[in-house]
Order: C-alpha cells, then structure tokens, then sequence
C-alpha cells in the first residue's frame, strides 16, 4: 500500500513540473512578443511547428514563426503589449498536452489605442525531457465577445 502512494506522489510531482515547464514556454513567447523579437517569440516552438495565424494563414516551422512575427513587430505590432492567461493545460500523454490561452493585446494604429482579443489552442510535445510547441492555432476573439 505504502509503493502505490508513492507512486501517486511521484507521479503527481513530475505531472507538477511538467505543467511549469509549459507555463514558463507560455511566458517565453509572451516575453518575446513585448520585446518585439521574432526570434525570442519562435524559440520555444518546434522546429518543424504548425502555425495558424489568426487571419487564417499557415506557415510552418520555427524559422518562418520568426519572421513572420519579426515582420509584424517591426511595422503594425512594433511596441505592442500582449499579456497571456493560461485556462486550461490538459495533458493527453505524459509527453503530450493541449493548453488552452487567452491573449490580450495593446497597440497602436493610426495614432490611436487599439485592443485585441485571441484564443489559442497549443499541441505541445515533450522530447528528451524538453517540452515545445508542436502547433498553435490562433483565433481571433470578436469585440464584445466572451
């Protein structure tokens, strides 16, 4: 009986730590939005990620996720905001989980505040004791909605 809870215990602290690894990965990108660096926001994705912009473009792997986003941080996002609140981490397999993200981002356009709204939906894989995200899909939440 004392081999079964610690083995609950066991299980239950590597389940822990595995969830921090994610939400660290989560602020990495966040980290590497505010700082407007493509390279910093593509770091924790997979090299040969799935990517889904929010106005329904795909593009693939980590090189493209930095450019595309260096692209944008340098013109439309170029000094944006964008603060991340993790919903839901839900693991399919000890190596396997889907984490649910609610983004909210500030920026300027034609001299004015600007808000937006995005959900996102994240497949992330763990190799070699090293979580990334295998794919992203982003979705823009209307003004107004929930």
């Amino acid at each position: 009986m004392v081999f079964c809870v610690i083995g609950i215990n066991a299980q239950e602290k590597s389940q822990q730590a595995d969830e921090a690894a994610i939400r660290q990965i989560i602020k990495q990108v966040e980290t590497g939005w505010n700082a407007n660096s493509g390279k910093e926001f593509a770091a924790p994705f997979a090299e040969n990620a799935d990517y889904v912009i929010v106005n329904e473009k795909y593009i693939r792997g980590r090189e493209a996720i930095d450019k595309g986003h260096q692209q944008i941080f340098d013109t439309i996002y170029k000094g944006s905001r964008n603060a991340a609140t993790i919903k839901q981490i839900r693991f399919l397999r000890p190596d396997v989980s889907v984490v649910h993200v609610e983004w909210n981002l500030n920026f300027k356009a034609g001299g004015e505040d600007r808000k937006g709204r995005a959900f996102n939906t994240l497949v992330m894989t763990k190799e070699s004791g090293k979580w990334s995200i295998a794919a992203f899909q982003n979705t823009g939440i209307a003004e107004g909605s929930r």
